[in-house]
């Protein structure tokens, strides 16, 4: 059984992940209002991931016996200066993420809550794989630099390969 603390802090958690998903959604608009499908692509697979790492919270709540409560999900911008701009907020995003990620697994080491300890360790993982995507794109756009013609288009249709999440992508 979760303490109340803990059941808090991973209801809390799994907001933050529907934000995420929000958040990415939200950059995959912007995506495709400036015709970079490619880009577009990428962060709406990236919004689904984040939709199944909040139901992961979701359904690890009510496995330990706890109550699920939903609560308001911000809204997130909706613009950004350029597709750098957008990439280098996924990635303080991420590491934003991170943080929340480590600050659970301080609490429920504080509870001593090894289920939870456990539950935890694949989204540390995680958050690792998490940030170093977003760093990766972030570091190919400053290659390209002031390019917006062929740098771009080429890195456009990489994004457009990233493949659909699938179950396997998302097993515990």
């Amino acid at each position: 059984m979760l303490s109340q603390k803990l059941e808090d802090a991973l209801n809390g958690q799994s907001n933050a992940e529907f934000y995420s998903s929000y958040l990415y959604l939200s950059m995959s608009a912007y995506f495709q209002s400036r015709n970079l499908n490619g880009f577009a692509h990428w962060m709406r697979i990236q919004a689904q991931e984040e939709l199944q790492h909040a139901l992961k919270f979701y359904d690890y709540v009510h496995e330990r016996g706890g109550t699920v409560t939903l609560t308001t999900v911000e809204q997130p911008p909706s613009t950004w200066e350029s597709p750098l701009a957008a990439f280098e907020n996924a990635y303080q995003h991420e590491q934003h993420v991170t943080s929340l990620i480590n600050e659970l697994y301080s609490l429920a080491e504080a509870e001593r809550d090894r289920a939870t300890m456990i539950f935890l360790d694949w989204f540390i993982s995680e958050q690792v794989e998490e940030e170093a995507s977003a760093s990766d794109v972030v570091e190919k756009i400053k290659l390209i630099g002031d390019d917006t013609g062929s740098g771009l288009y080429m890195l456009d249709r990489e994004l457009g390969e990233r493949g659909p999440l699938t179950e396997s992508s998302e097993a515990d």
